[in-house]
């Protein structure tokens, strides 16, 4: 688990982007701005502007992109993570192996958001943050309840609002179904590509239709129309 600062300013939280490509960088940029209790301090468009911004204005957060012309992302992530002064990282990249998840999180990354994804994936990442920073400053010692409730805050909101008998582990398989194709897919076909059942495709589709992560798409025919699901 990364290291997460138990204090929270009364300032916004600071935040600096890194993306090599200055457009993904500058609508980052726009998604943090808009998110109360966040401001973007410094833009960086490779691993050393990166490390000579971080040591410039120690931000609380970093939004970091693995694919750098001059550094590895992940040696990125390590060097900011080694920093005399603590901060904590979001991944934000279109890499998917296996490996580089790995790597990432052993090397402190608090979330690992992958390309291309809605404005509102990561609003919702920064407002858990931004809430679980809110409840460490209320207690000085934790009970293990209050270590999970702490926990907890890191999920997504959506996440959280899951229905008894939903599990977040079948919520991300069914999304990243979604997210790894450009065609809206049929429960039966959601199903079939995450190897669960009909049912429960079903039933988790419905769910991120009805809050609003996923849409919803009605193919009319000469029958009833058919219900398909895409992501936004």
């Amino acid at each position: 688990m990364p290291r997460l600062q138990a204090s929270l300013p009364t300032r916004d939280l600071s935040v600096i982007v890194i993306d090599d490509d200055f457009r993904v960088a500058s609508l980052h940029r726009a998604v943090v701005n808009r998110v109360a209790g966040f401001k973007v301090v410094g833009e960086a468009h490779s691993g050393g502007e990166a490390l000579a911004l971080a040591r410039e204005f120690a931000p609380d957060l970093v939004l970091l992109d693995l694919y750098l012309p001059d550094l590895p992302g992940l040696e990125a992530l390590r060097r900011l993570r080694q920093a005399a002064d603590p901060l904590d990282v979001i991944v934000i990249t279109a890499a998917r192996d296996v490996a580089s998840i790995t790597e990432a999180v052993r090397k402190g990354a608090l979330y690992y958001l992958v390309k291309p994804f809605p404005p509102s994936v990561l609003e919702d990442r920064l407002s858990s943050y931004l809430a679980m920073r809110k409840k460490l400053t209320t207690i000085s010692e934790a009970s293990q309840a209050e270590v999970d409730e702490i926990y907890g805050t890191l999920r997504t909101n959506v996440e959280r609002a899951l229905p008894k008998g939903h599990s977040p582990e079948t919520l991300r398989v069914v999304l990243e179904t979604l997210h790894s194709t450009t065609e809206d897919l049929s429960a039966e076909e959601v199903a079939r590509h995450s190897g669960v059942s009909r049912a429960t495709a079903q039933r988790y589709l419905s769910f991120l239709s009805r809050v609003g992560r996923i849409e919803l798409v009605l193919r009319y025919g000469s029958g009833r129309p058919e219900h398909r699901y895409r992501w936004p």
